[in-house]
Formats: C-alpha cells, sequence, structure tokens
C-alpha cells in the first residue's frame, strides 16, 4: 500500500466531488493554501475510506488563478506548497484544468512526470500537440526535469472509426510514451463520480475499473514497484 496525496488543481472541483466530498461544505480548500491564507496541513483531507488523502478544490479556486498571474515567480506557488510532502507521501499525483492556464502551468513546474489521458476523438489531437509544446516550453524554463511518463486512450469505442484512427495515429507517433492499456467508454465509469466513489470503489468488477487495475499495473511495472 502506498501513501498518495492527491491535489485537485481543477475549479470544477471534479476530482474532490469524484471522492465524495462536497466542494460548497468545504472551509478550506486549495485556494488558501496557493494564496497563503491558511496553512496546507490545514487543507487536507484524510479519506480513510479510500485510502488517500485529498488537497481539494472548489470553484473560488478561479480566486488564486487570477491571483497568480500577478505574483512573483507565480509558476513556482505549488511546488513550494508540496515541497515539505515529498517526504511524507509515496505519491502526489496532481489533477489539472483541461485548459493550459496558470495552474496547469503550476502542476508542471512541480511534477516530475505527466500522464496525458487522451480521448480517442479528433480535436484530443491537436490539444495533445499543444500540450506537448507547453511541456517543452516548462523544461526549458522552470523544471527541466519533467518527464512525459506516458499517453493513456481513454473514453475508447472500438466501434467507432474515428476512435480506432486516432488511436492508430497515437501508436503511430507516440509509440514509446503509449501504454498499451486503452480506457473504454463505459457505463460504470460514467455513474461512479455521481456516487462520489473512484470506480474501483463503485464496482471493482466492471470493464472500467479493470481498464484502470491494468492502467496501473502498467505505471506500477514502469516505476519497477
Amino acid at each position: 500500500k502506498r501513501n498518495t496525496l492527491l491535489v485537485d488543481l481543477d475549479l470544477q472541483s471534479n476530482a474532490t466531488r469524484g471522492c465524495g466530498v462536497d466542494p460548497h461544505a468545504l472551509n478550506h480548500s486549495i485556494n488558501d493554501a496557493l494564496l497563503g491564507r491558511n496553512e496546507t496541513e490545514q487543507c487536507l483531507i484524510s479519506l480513510n475510506d479510500l485510502g488517500f488523502t485529498i488537497l481539494p478544490a472548489t470553484p473560488e479556486l478561479t480566486e488564486a488563478e487570477v491571483m497568480l498571474l500577478s505574483s512573483e515567480s507565480k509558476e513556482f506557488t505549488l511546488k513550494n506548497i508540496l515541497a515539505e510532502y515529498e517526504s511524507k507521501f509515496d505519491y502526489i499525483i496532481i489533477d489539472c484544468p483541461p485548459s493550459l492556464n496558470i495552474l496547469t502551468v503550476n502542476a508542471l513546474t512541480a511534477a516530475t512526470g505527466v500522464l496525458i489521458p487522451v480521448q480517442c476523438e479528433f480535436f484530443a489531437l491537436q490539444g495533445l500537440s499543444e500540450l506537448m509544446t507547453t511541456i517543452d516550453t516548462i523544461k526549458s524554463s522552470s523544471n527541466e526535469n519533467l518527464m512525459i511518463k506516458g499517453i493513456i486512450r481513454t473514453m475508447f469505442d472500438p466501434r467507432n472509426n474515428l476512435a480506432t484512427d486516432v488511436s492508430a495515429q497515437l501508436m503511430k507517433f507516440f509509440t514509446d510514451k503509449l501504454y498499451r492499456t486503452m480506457i473504454p467508454r463505459n457505463i460504470t465509469l460514467a455513474e461512479a463520480p455521481s456516487h462520489g466513489l473512484p470506480v474501483i470503489k463503485y464496482d471493482k468488477n466492471s470493464k472500467g475499473a479493470l481498464s484502470y487495475l491494468s492502467l496501473v499495473g502498467e505505471i506500477l511495472k514502469q516505476e519497477k514497484l
């Protein structure tokens, strides 16, 4: 068992909600930590039933996003906050917003590796190209050790010709970075967040859950753990 911290850096708070935590009921969140209003320790929530700790997000995270744009060394704010927890947790996983904003830049500056989920849809390829450019910029400016750990194909439907075409394109251009496991379109994956549970807790025998377990196996093998 690994000691894990999940950092929700998305103002939509999907990771927070998906763990059964109501963002609107929180007194402290990552927003307060980023703005220096509270010690980070006060913002952490131990989810004992799920087996990890979360630094939750709320919709007020947009306030920190605006403030970071005008602050000095703005890209290092999250890295500085998380520095004291590197020795306390085996893994720190940062859930990023879908847009390439200052919060994403903070995440990439703080991270050692990047896992890139790519929906098997046309516009996702364009987004991947833009993300690759951003990662190269971060490596040359604020985090030279940043590595792309792997690309994950998600929402894959083998009955959809476009999905298979996108998968083939990813295989062609990113063979060495592409995880073999593909995450399918699956009703259980769609239902689990509405119940405030990770899919492994919601239905561990579902196709979606088994796919994620397979992916975790690949990642652990890659890390030789």
